[in-house]
């Protein structure tokens, strides 16, 4: 068996040790794994002890590792094995590293998942299918995701949602009802709602126009067809197609007609 001749403490970390078996460099080891094996100028080391000795740093180097990656914020299990993949570490490696982070508490799937949740809820006001998509992404256990979910409730969605329809809105009131609505319908979907819930904050508005606010609205659209096609129409071809583009938009037909005769006396 082989005997150790040597060993010298790391220059660029004083934590580790270099081993030097017959004269030889051998390998280097964290110190926790010098002193769990007693590892001492003269010892002998038989094979399979050196194979432990091997496995058990990989497995420390990969623990420390992922420990430096959770310093700068929470990570699921996932995004750690990921990590640990990307520094080539072995499946076993990361296996024994993951264990060590759980019982140490730097790792905690649960509690990630509901910090996940809080975040995008309070950032990003995302619905749940969103979240669950980031959670999925994370490689969470669905049956994580089910729980920590389910305390995301219909009422508080409904909240969340109603604030977003509300400054949607408010920020698009230049445009007719239907159009708010789809706006409103289109972003919420993004953010992960249910169709069912984006009914339901869509209901509690007022979208109503009164004559004035029609004119405006229509105004500012119809100028923006009857430009645009005027380039290739002109006469009943023109107004056609004006026409048809603000009743696709929402405009009421009394409004459309009062801004078509309007705009055909302007060229007249």
């Amino acid at each position: 068996m082989p005997i150790i001749s040597k060993i010298t403490r790391g220059k660029n970390n004083p934590e580790r040790y270099n081993i030097y078996l017959e004269e030889k460099f051998a390998f280097s080891v964290d110190e926790a794994v010098l002193i769990r094996y007693q590892l001492t100028k003269g010892k002998e080391v038989d094979q399979w002890t050196l194979e432990e000795i091997n496995f058990e740093d990989e497995v420390r180097k990969a623990y420390n590792k992922a420990l430096y990656y959770l310093g700068f914020r929470m990570r699921s299990e996932g995004e750690v094995r990921t990590k640990l993949k990307e520094k080539e570490f072995g499946d076993a490696v990361i296996d024994e590293a993951v264990k060590k982070l759980y019982t140490f508490n730097f790792l905690d799937d649960r509690a990630f998942s509901e910090a996940l949740m809080r975040t995008q809820v309070k950032s990003s006001k995302k619905g749940p299918k969103a979240i669950q998509q980031d959670m999925q992404k994370r490689g969470i256990d669905k049956q994580v995701q089910k729980d920590v979910l389910d305390s995301y409730s219909e009422e508080q969605q409904l909240e969340v949602a109603k604030g977003l329809a509300e400054k949607i809105a408010a920020k698009e009131s230049a445009k007719t009802p239907n159009q708010i609505k789809q706006k409103i319908n289109d972003s919420l979907m993004r953010k992960g709602y249910s169709y069912t819930l984006i009914k339901q904050a869509i209901a509690d508005l007022d979208l109503e126009k009164d004559e004035d606010q029609w004119t405006e609205s229509v105004t500012e659209q119809g100028d923006k067809l009857w430009n645009k096609h005027s380039k290739k129409l002109s006469g009943r071809d023109l107004v056609s197609k004006v026409k048809q583009g603000l009743y696709q938009k929402g405009f009421p037909g009394e409004v459309i007609s009062e801004y078509v005769e309007k705009k055909e006396q302007e060229d007249d």
